[in-house]
């Protein structure tokens, strides 16, 4: 079932919002708290969800706080990689879980924290124990991410590819399940911490993987999912019937949806980090998902 809907991933982040088009972040504002009254028109009962930033910025909270987005939320959401790309220490999570509390009397979720085994599976295994133990207790929702790696054809999102180096691989490498769907030391492990710690595991459209990581999640004790519905995918050919499979696979998981990445004939320029032109299309594409899988 779907226990909550998230509204866009990682807006403080260039690579998924473009804020030289919005840089003081009026437009998401505006665009979050008009999606978020249409999802509540639609199942009031859902809770409502601040995408997750990245990085754990107090001053990006006390800004959506200032313009009353957080007025119709339930939750914000963080999200952390000490390990791979964020420069603090994996035992700083705590800290920063603070930092965030300190500006809203708001849940604070971590909506998607992971480790890659890009260097050496063990280092994955120790960064999971390690984070299970820092977090569980604190967060109420803790998504991992990921179960899949990022199969090695499929391009990472974003639009840094040349400037990253190894960087950029790492997300390739964020699985407790390889490409191929064999399993990395840390999979075991992760068994030992459900259902406390959920996952976070994005479906690209039509995905070959979807039935195979119902399974896996069943089998792991997995009672938390997030995942996403795209925006952007809405406008493809066959789009509703892939919506309504994925969802009916996920009907055992409570279920956290996000929505987001902008169609390119809707961003005020054609990409999917772009501002929409008309923040009410976002706000009916939120509310028609809301009322047709929740």
């Amino acid at each position: 079932m779907i226990e909550a809907v998230m509204f866009w991933n990682e807006p403080n982040n260039k690579s998924h919002w473009a804020f030289e088009l919005d840089p003081e972040w009026k437009t998401f504002g505006a665009m979050v708290k008009l999606a978020s009254r249409r999802v509540a028109v639609e199942n009031p009962r859902l809770i409502r969800v601040l995408g997750g930033i990245s990085p754990i910025d107090p001053n990006f909270i006390a800004n959506m706080q200032a313009q009353g987005v957080l007025d119709d939320l339930n939750a914000v959401a963080v999200h952390g990689f000490p390990l791979d790309w964020n420069l603090w220490n994996i035992h700083e999570w705590p800290a920063k879980i603070a930092e965030i509390q300190a500006m809203t009397h708001l849940p604070v979720w971590v909506s998607e924290v992971g480790v890659s085994s890009f260097g050496a599976e063990e280092v994955q295994d120790f960064g999971l124990t390690r984070t299970a133990e820092l977090l569980i207790g604190i967060a109420p929702r803790i998504h991992w991410y990921s179960l899949y790696d990022l199969p090695s054809q499929w391009p990472a999102t974003t639009r840094h590819r040349e400037a990253e180096g190894s960087s950029y691989y790492r997300h390739f490498y964020m699985g407790l399940l390889n490409e191929n769907g064999l399993p990395k030391c840390a999979l075991q492990r992760f068994s030992q911490y459900t259902p406390e710690l959920g996952i976070c595991q994005w479906f690209h459209f039509e995905d070959h993987r979807l039935d195979d990581a119902v399974s896996w999640l069943r089998r792991l004790g997995v009672k938390s999912l997030r995942t996403g519905l795209s925006w952007a995918d809405s406008f493809r050919p066959n789009a509703e019937a892939w919506f309504d499979r994925q969802m009916r696979a996920l009907e055992p998981f409570d279920v956290t949806l996000t929505f987001c990445f902008t169609p390119e004939h809707l961003g005020i320029e054609p990409h999917h980090t772009s501002p929409p032109r008309r923040i009410e299309e976002f706000a009916e594409f939120c509310a028609r998902m809301t009322k047709r899988y929740s």
